[in-house]
């Protein structure tokens, strides 16, 4: 008999954020799911992507993770893990492309129809955010502004600074890419039907940046199974990443075991 393809995972980060900032995360899932493998493409614009110009639509970020993984020989279907801007991409690839994803777990993400503008990212973050996507100040105190606004915990950022200072250096976006992904974010609207693939939603109860209300209000519209985090803010990988593949695995084993619908 025919061996069956292991379960590919694919991590995909969020504004302004490379592959490498999901800290701890994807090694954790990889020791979890031993039989899967575990892949972070960065989307274009950022990571090892940043000479690339940032697409102004979701969908066309879609259309970017599609062609490099095929071109790694990394074929479909796909599990998306997925936060922030990032969930964006994979609910509009699951919503494209369906034969392609095969479950989806989505992080502290925001979208159309779904949530006002105002909840989406809330107004108190506006000027910071928008200082961190576009300021030429110095690294250190750029990061220190961005960790500010995702992380809850103090012992977390502190530990992560350095590591996303070098990030920054190393591969640094550019202010007109930063500005293409907001704008793309901003632009997008996912579909109102929910995901054939089963559908996790994972929130961050105290998250600063977007309003816990708009991943309630996904997990409503769409029927999915979902799970609140007391203390992490938005960056919840870095905040709380055992505790998201503990969820993770926590979920497969009651699909697995037929006691939830999706």
């Amino acid at each position: 008999m025919e061996a069956l393809p292991e379960p590919t995972w694919v991590l995909l980060r969020g504004l302004i954020r490379e592959s490498r900032h999901w800290g701890a995360l994807p090694g954790l899932l990889a020791r979890a799911l031993p039989a899967s493998r575990v892949l972070c493409p960065d989307l274009p614009g950022n990571g090892l992507r940043n000479h690339e110009p940032s697409p102004t639509r979701i969908e066309a970020m879609v259309e970017s993770c599609r062609a490099a993984l095929k071109l790694g020989g990394h074929a479909p279907p796909y599990r998306l893990l997925a936060m922030s801007l990032g969930g964006m991409v994979a609910a509009s690839w699951a919503s494209a492309y369906p034969a392609e994803v095969e479950a989806l777990v989505l992080i502290n993400t925001s979208m159309r129809p779904f949530s006002p503008f105002y909840r989406r990212l809330r107004p108190a973050s506006y000027a910071r955010l928008l200082r961190a996507a576009t300021a030429s100040a110095e690294l250190p105190a750029r990061e220190t502004l961005i960790l500010g606004l995702v992380s809850n915990s103090a012992a977390r950022r502190a530990v992560a600074l350095p590591a996303w200072v070098a990030l920054a250096r190393q591969n640094p976006v550019t202010r007109r890419n930063a500005l293409r992904q907001l704008l793309a974010a901003a632009r997008f609207r996912a579909s109102p039907a929910p995901p054939v693939a089963p559908t996790l939603v994972l929130v961050s109860q105290q998250d600063r940046l977007v309003s816990p209300a708009c991943s309630h209000a996904l997990a409503r519209a769409w029927g999915t199974a979902l799970a609140s985090h007391p203390a992490a803010g938005h960056d919840l990988a870095l905040d709380d990443a055992p505790w998201v593949v503990g969820e993770v695995m926590a979920w497969l084993e009651r699909r697995s075991a037929g006691s939830i619908a999706r």
